[in-house]
């Protein structure tokens, strides 16, 4: 189906199910969800012209003085939003953000991402994708508090949230975004959910709408569904665990190694991951954008990546490479482990995705498996074999990032001078803020 026959398809849609809201939805710089709503009316117009908006209005997009933005619609993404009502009901379509001269924005993540597929598709590869979210559930949006005392896939009466996590799966397919399964993971009233691979902009595209949805569904059931890396202390951290593959025009997964009979990865697949665990520090602001998200990398609490290592089938790794099944070429993958799930999926996915086209151009080779006993012996060991860490705060990440000329190339200028800038911002606010911890160990102490 071609663009002009989507958008045949979407006119017709919402004229017979008599769609009155369609809502413009479209991300900004650090993955927040923003949207605004037009008439049916303007749809047609909207398609051919855009729907012009004010981008000073969006953080990270333009000055006052340079205000003027265009939301196109892709029609690929329409959705009539189920939660809404059926009659004079609402629908949603993904934007391109474009200047007034309809060039793209260089400021939107979408584009941001659309950039490196298409690089990729000059070199004969598509990016798929596949997410694991987890999340908390909590009493309200101010208190961090378990509400079960359920452990990992357990199955027990005590789960109180297995009907909410059924209702959100239910309304997530009715957004055609496929489930592979869903559970209770390692913490207390922590949550998770695994999405089914996709082309790397839908798949990015299915995240947003599955956090939205999460956070939509549990609202309405009068609690509160959290994305924070690590909300509370001693419990166990929430990650974004990302499937990447890639396959060529014909359908072959690029991935597998026939010739591999212990890893079953082709020497694409290892050069690809080399290219990741070398730009490992550099993309650590992007995959891990917050204060709290080298709270989750630090603890001890289950296995989280401290180092840029991969290890078949090894959680602490940065890098998984899952276990082949027998006759399953095409599920060949890789899983990053480090990204959490307050990172910008779109920007996630660009960066990795031109680090390890980095390291097939350069041929790069992949440094031997890190074995579990090493892992398990702490960052000392690690860094003592060779390794390279991870950065341990969000200040040392963006040191990181800022010098990096390979981050300033793929994300722009206008995403890394403004992340940069906000999330120096944070940091300093943190830095400045008096916490809980000071106040124990110092004032009676003073």
């Amino acid at each position: 189906m071609d663009q002009q026959q989507h958008i045949d398809f979407v006119l017709r849609t919402v004229e017979e199910r008599g769609i009155r809201f369609i809502r413009l939805w479209f991300c900004d710089v650090l993955g927040r969800l923003k949207s605004f709503a037009i008439a049916p009316e303007d749809l047609e117009v909207a398609f051919e012209e855009g729907i012009g908006f004010d981008g000073s209005a969006i953080e990270g997009f333009t000055p006052a003085d340079e205000a003027d933005m265009l939301a196109f619609p892709d029609p690929t993404t329409f959705q009539v939003l189920p939660w809404r009502p059926k009659r004079d009901g609402a629908a949603r379509v993904f934007c391109n953000i474009c200047t007034p001269d309809r060039k793209p924005f260089e400021g939107d993540p979408r584009e941001c991402l659309r950039r490196m597929f298409y690089r990729a598709e000059e070199r004969g590869f598509l990016m798929n994708v596949g997410a694991e979210l987890e999340y908390y559930y909590f009493p309200d949006d101010h208190t961090p508090v378990p509400m079960d005392e359920v452990g990992y896939f357990d199955l027990t009466p005590d789960d109180s949230a297995r009907d909410l996590r059924r209702e959100t799966v239910l309304m997530l397919e009715k957004m055609s975004i496929p489930v592979e399964y869903t559970f209770h993971s390692s913490g207390r009233s922590q949550h998770g959910v695994s999405l089914r691979h996709s082309e790397a902009l839908t798949a990015s595209d299915a995240i947003i709408t599955a956090k939205h949805v999460i956070r939509l569904e549990a609202y309405e059931a009068g609690i509160h569904a959290s994305f924070m890396p690590k909300p509370i202390a001693g419990e166990a951290a929430s990650a974004m665990m990302l499937h990447q593959s890639l396959f060529d025009h014909e359908g072959n997964n690029v991935f597998w190694g026939e010739n591999d009979p212990t890893y079953h990865l082709s020497p694409i697949a290892k050069s690809y991951m080399a290219g990741i665990l070398a730009h490992a520090s550099e993309i650590s602001a992007i995959t891990n954008p917050t204060v709290n998200s080298y709270k989750r990398l630090l603890g001890d609490e289950g296995p989280t990546p401290k180092a840029a290592t991969w290890g078949l089938r090894n959680r602490a790794a940065m890098i998984r490479v899952p276990i082949y099944k027998p006759g399953k070429q095409l599920s060949t993958r890789i899983e990053l482990r480090s990204p959490d799930p307050m990172a910008n999926p779109y920007l996630v996915n660009a960066v990795t995705l031109a680090a390890g086209l980095d390291g097939i151009e350069r041929g790069l080779t992949l440094p031997s498996e890190t074995t579990g006993d090493l892992l398990s012996r702490g960052p000392r060991a690690l860094e003592e074999a060779g390794y390279t860490m991870l950065p341990r705060s969000l200040d040392e990440a963006l040191d990181i990032f800022e010098e990096s000329s390979f981050m300033r190339e793929v994300l722009g200028d206008h995403i890394h001078s403004f992340f940069l800038s906000k999330k120096r911002s944070e940091w300093e606010k943190y830095s400045s803020a008096v916490t809980d911890w000071e106040l124990r160990h110092y004032l009676a102490n003073s």
